[in-house]
């Protein structure tokens, strides 16, 4: 990640959260755009920077991420989602660090994405401009396409490759051929820092 991929990624993440000016307001306290912005610098600082300085440094950040995260109930790795993240409010969201989210995701809380029983590292690969409804649970070694509307409390346990449509239940199957649209700000189509 270089510094414009930070630029990108933080000015993506703020469209997505719908959020006006460059830093929140003191006072008007916006933890979930306070978290993500240090999700992104943790990230460009743990991928960048190499030298001494900056490791104390970052050291400084990850434990400021970590406190900010048990505030929150948020158990998100870094490097897992990409540009345009949009965390809905505050509230219990468990991700697996092997998980790879593309651009544009909407999640809401009580989030569960792990991986498969018994493994470490086998988690799914979900696509971009992906809503995942509150209570959703995707886990083991599954893709989700692009543009998929993920319903309140689904359990995803296979693969869906049909883009844009929805899919809801436990476990979950296809419900619509509606998909994301309309229920995310697609940011990284919107934002003007170029990548």
């Amino acid at each position: 990640m270089s510094k414009d991929d930070y630029k990108f990624y933080l000015e993506a993440d703020r469209i997505a959260l719908s959020r006006k000016g460059k830093k929140p307001k003191n006072f008007e306290y916006d933890y979930i755009w306070t978290f993500q912005r240090l999700l992104r610098k943790v990230e460009y600082y743990q991928n960048c920077k190499k030298s001494i300085f900056w490791k104390l440094y970052l050291l400084l950040l990850k434990r400021k991420y970590y406190l900010l995260s048990i505030k929150l109930g948020f158990t998100i790795p870094l490097n897992v989602f990409g540009p345009g993240l949009s965390i809905a409010h505050r509230g219990t969201i468990v991700v697996n660090k092997a998980t790879r989210v593309g651009a544009n995701c909407r999640l809401h809380a009580c989030v569960n994405i792990g991986t498969k029983a018994g493994y470490e590292d086998v988690a799914p690969k979900i696509g971009d401009n992906v809503y995942i409804g509150p209570g959703a649970k995707i886990f083991g070694q599954i893709a989700i396409a692009d543009g998929i509307a993920i319903g309140a409390n689904s359990v995803v346990n296979k693969s869906f490759l049909e883009p844009a449509i929805s899919i809801a239940g436990v476990p979950a199957k296809k419900i619509s051929e509606r998909g994301s649209e309309g229920m995310l700000v697609k940011a990284t189509e919107l934002t003007r820092v170029v990548k």
